[in-house]
């Protein structure tokens, strides 16, 4: 047991499509992420409810939606991040490992946008491992702050001897995240682009996995048309290997 899986997914509150065209999609991406068979599943835009979607929707789960999409045997974790008129949303983490903390912080930049991280301690293989969920700004200059505030929380709360993993939707359509999160010590995956947004034509990537104390060996999406259909991003998987001592 070298080596475990790590997927991110942002599941646009788990409905698709406009007006009247809107559908449920939120069963078949509990099927998905069983499917990743992933030791960790880092979801962003994850609702705990939403009153109009609950009367809109006959099948609408009647638990939260991390709960609701956890596999058998897996632990969820969810927290909070924006507040809206009819519910809320935030990120979530599903673990086939235990979770030993977990914790929370907000990194709202500015009032149009309610951002914020989810912490996660994990004994993963009888080693613990940090995994922190963000769902960064729609602003560079909002990013930017954000990944300081990023940097500022892991220098102060994740001890400088234990694996990170950073995962989440990064809405970064360049490099600046990338080269932040490098030079404070983290790599991304394998390296090569695996487009990620929007699922029906992938041009960019905008999720990620970024990692420290751990090496990635190969990252991918799942493929076919169906995943089109479940969200507006792709998932991304990464496998990782653990450092030597």
């Amino acid at each position: 047991m070298n080596t475990f899986k790590v997927a991110t997914y942002n599941i646009h509150k788990g409905v698709q499509g406009l007006g009247p065209a809107r559908r449920l999609e939120i069963h078949n991406l509990g099927h998905a992420i069983e499917q990743f068979d992933a030791d960790v599943v880092c979801l962003q835009e994850v609702r705990a409810f939403n009153r109009l979607h609950a009367r809109r929707f006959a099948r609408w789960p009647d638990m939260g939606q991390a709960d609701f999409l956890a596999p058998e045997g897996y632990t969820p974790v969810y927290r909070t991040n924006a507040i809206t008129k009819h519910g809320e949303h935030g990120n979530a983490l599903l673990s086939r490992w235990p979770v030993l903390e977990h914790s929370h912080e907000n990194m709202s930049d500015h009032r149009f946008e309610q951002r914020g991280l989810l912490h996660t301690t994990l004994r993963v293989q009888e080693r613990n491992v940090h995994v922190i969920v963000v769902h960064l700004g729609l602003l560079p200059a909002s990013r930017v702050r954000q990944v300081k505030q990023l940097q500022r929380y892991i220098a102060r709360d994740v001890p400088a001897d234990m694996p990170v993993l950073v995962a989440g939707d990064f809405n970064d359509w360049g490099n600046t995240v990338k080269h932040m999160m490098s030079d404070f010590g983290f790599h991304a995956h394998t390296g090569a682009t695996t487009p990620t947004y929007p699922s029906r034509l992938p041009l960019v990537q905008l999720d990620h996995v970024y990692a420290r104390g751990v090496r990635p060996l190969k990252s991918y999406t799942p493929q076919g048309a169906i995943w089109a259909r479940m969200s507006d991003h792709l998932p991304l998987l990464v496998e990782f290997a653990w450092d030597a001592p």
